[in-house]
């Protein structure tokens, strides 16, 4: 049996501010919706992910915005994902080299912080 993880919830305190942070370092846009008031529902997917974020309100997150710091994606090229961040306007930090990869990391408007890594040849 396959156990795929295609949803992780992100805590955030500005939906549009988010939504907008996100599309712009090249997230998809699938899914924005408020089916009630006090609930929406946004989803977004990174380039070429089976694994999708969701933010918005009234979701039941347990986190408060800027605790995400676990959330962890595979790049083919750490360079390029530092000059893609770059290009967009984020703060990124610098490629990091260690034994079991090349690492960048950047925080979301709200402080929740990613880990992009480039796996070491094998």
């Amino acid at each position: 049996m396959d156990w795929k993880i295609e949803l992780i919830f992100v805590p955030v305190t500005d939906v549009d501010r988010a939504k907008d942070f996100y599309t712009r370092i090249g997230f998809h846009a699938d899914h924005d919706s408020t089916p009630e008031p006090g609930l929406r529902f946004v989803q977004l997917t990174p380039p070429g992910s089976a694994c999708s974020i969701a933010i918005g309100e009234g979701l039941g997150i347990a986190l408060e915005p800027g605790q995400q710091n676990t959330i962890q994606v595979v790049v083919p090229d750490a360079d390029a994902a530092l000059a893609q961040l770059r290009d967009a306007g984020v703060a990124a930090d610098g490629v990091e080299d260690l034994s079991w990869g090349r690492f960048v990391t950047f925080d979301d408007p709200d402080g929740n912080t990613w880990t992009l890594q480039q796996l070491p040849a094998r």
